[in-house]
């Protein structure tokens, strides 16, 4: 855990799709290893992608199903303030991004980014209040489409999310899954001012999917407005067997 009381203190901030609580071929539920494995990490503030609220089906099939959500079993007792964003509902339940925080959530938004067809997306907005620093953190959990012409508008509409809610002083992360294999995202990103900072640290996007022989750059932490900021790197084992997604970590101080 890192020291709340300094304002330079910087937060480490985790990202994970965490593939509904299942190894990467659905062969295994897997969610209480993943949940020792995110508690190792130190994270401040861990964003999630295909996190469960609810699955009646699956709670009868797995012993170890958690009675309730699973953002809120993987937030457990270190992350005591967490928001869940439910994209996609269906007769047995629902799944979306949740946002897990040491610090208190002050306003948490679920922007519903869908476009036609069968995918449910959204872009989970959450103000963090840093007590000992006195500043606000604007957190964006994103999870974008599988077609490129869907990731282009949810862009659009991430852009105007920041233009409209978040001061331009204020600290902003933005991180998760952005299904951006050809890097068209991430263009548009840096052109709105937003920084990734693995790309930044390292001079490339790390390959974080299919976990087990990473190919494609599908994850990313954006940071605009911070003071400082380095990637974190973190051992291929256990993650490699617990998500089809590896997951990616970083240092940002406010």
């Amino acid at each position: 855990m890192h020291n709340q009381d300094s304002s330079a203190a910087p937060l480490r901030v985790l990202t994970v799709n965490v593939h509904k609580g299942f190894s990467p071929l659905n062969r295994h539920f897997i969610l209480p290893d993943l949940r020792d494995a995110v508690r190792t990490t130190g994270a401040d503030v861990v964003f999630l992608q295909e996190v469960h609220g609810t699955h009646r089906r699956h709670a009868r099939r797995h012993a170890q199903w958690p009675v309730v959500p699973q953002y809120e079993y993987l937030a457990d007792t270190l992350w005591q303030q967490y928001a869940y964003g439910r994209n996609a509902v269906y007769p047995d339940g629902d799944h979306g991004n949740a946002v897990l925080s040491r610090f208190p959530i002050v306003h948490a938004h679920n922007h519903d980014v869908s476009m036609p067809g069968p995918e449910q997306r959204g872009l989970l907005h959450c103000v963090l209040h840093l007590p000992r620093a006195g500043r606000k953190v604007h957190a964006v959990c994103v999870h974008l489409g599988l077609r490129e012409g869907h990731r282009r508008q949810q862009v659009q509409r991430l852009c105007e999310l920041v233009r409209r809610e978040v001061p331009a002083d204020a600290p902003l992360l933005v991180a998760g899954d952005f299904n951006d294999w050809r890097l068209r995202a991430h263009e548009m990103l840096a052109r709105a001012g937003l920084r990734e900072v693995h790309a930044s640290g390292l001079g490339f996007l790390p390959r974080t999917f299919p976990a087990r022989w990473p190919l494609l750059r599908l994850d990313r932490i954006y940071v605009r407005g911070v003071r400082a900021h380095r990637p974190v790197a973190l051992a291929r084992r256990p993650w490699a067997h617990l998500s089809d997604h590896a997951p990616l970590a970083a240092e940002v101080t406010p």
